[in-house]
């Protein structure tokens, strides 16, 4: 049976709509999910490239949409913005809502196979598989051989896994992958050890194998493209462990063009720090300067290679400071 989609809510911005949909999900067990999309007003006139922001722990398909600050520069670059929901809703699942940091509001973009949270715990597949299909089958104008994924925090942690599980996989879906404050090593921290417990039948193993970003890029064979950025005061900091994804994407040969890492000086896990990074990232597409650099890893996913060789001549970003 065709998946129906339902228009929640519409809002013009930036010369584009930004819209809120629901629809039943397969994936998730046939419960309601929603999903906000920026569409720039450029997708009147045919697809368009799309970036995929995975939001954090607690959060919902609203918080990257209303307080990201993406849409100004992606309107203007002429980009679309998927933002999916954190996890499966209304499942019912006993203490599914008892923590902030498990269940509801903290699906950590996997599969779950142990059975008591298998039928509806699959935001792997919701985010890779089903949303993609759903938007394509409404004929939205969105071009999907042209996407990026990027995420803060647990959201983070989904950007960095999908991203190089794709690339093992050789499916390539995504073209280059960014992060905020993400978690990198989550078979080594309580975040990702909850969440790997609880909804994997194989534990802390099955999720090392494979959903910790800092084991998969050291399987990736082949050029790569990820940028994280976090800050000093993190106050997560110790959830996060993002030298031990630098020192693996290193020793498996990933050199500072492929893999960088940045610190920034005294910012936080919020969204204080999202909205100012996140603002360069998108800015960089068009001014092709600016020492906060991502432009060539998206401008090759959104426009090609030929477009992102033109930015080149800009300095590059600092390196990783301990």
């Amino acid at each position: 049976m065709a998946i129906t989609l339902e228009k929640v809510s519409s809002n013009k911005h930036y010369e584009g709509t930004l819209t809120k949909y629901k629809f039943k999900s397969t994936v998730l067990g046939d419960l309601d999910a929603q999903f906000n999309l920026f569409l720039p007003a450029n997708a009147a006139h045919g697809k368009v490239p799309i970036l995929v922001y995975l939001a954090g722990l607690t959060c919902t398909e609203d918080n990257g949409a209303q307080k990201g600050a993406f849409m100004r520069d992606a309107a203007t670059e002429g980009i679309a913005i998927l933002f999916p929901d954190t996890s499966p809703r209304g499942a019912g699942i006993e203490d599914e809502a008892a923590a902030w940091d498990f269940g509801v509001g903290a699906g950590f973009y996997l599969n779950a196979t142990r059975s008591k949270w298998a039928k509806h715990y699959n935001m792997l597949d919701h985010v890779t598989k089903e949303l993609p299909e759903v938007i394509e089958a409404a004929e939205i104008p969105i071009d999907f051989s042209r996407q990026s994924i990027f995420g803060h925090s647990m959201g983070g942690h989904g950007a960095l896994t999908i991203y190089l599980n794709s690339l093992i996989a050789g499916t390539k879906q995504y073209r280059s992958c960014s992060a905020f404050s993400p978690i990198c090593e989550p078979s080594a921290v309580p975040w990702g050890q909850k969440a790997f417990g609880g909804y994997l039948a194989g534990g802390v193993e099955e999720g090392k194998t494979n959903y910790d970003a800092s084991i998969l890029v050291g399987r990736v064979k082949g050029a790569i493209n990820v940028l994280i950025d976090y800050g000093t005061a993190d106050n997560f900091l110790h959830q996060l462990h993002p030298e031990a994804f630098l020192k693996a994407a290193r020793d498996a040969g990933h050199d500072e063009v492929q893999v960088r890492v940045r610190c920034h000086e005294g910012y936080d896990h919020s969204y204080y720090f999202v909205c100012i990074f996140g603002i360069s990232w998108i800015i960089e597409l068009t001014t092709y300067r600016s020492r906060h650099l991502h432009q060539i890893t998206f401008i090759a996913a959104t426009y090609g290679t030929k477009r992102a060789r033109r930015g080149r001549g800009v300095k590059q970003p600092m390196h990783h400071r301990k």
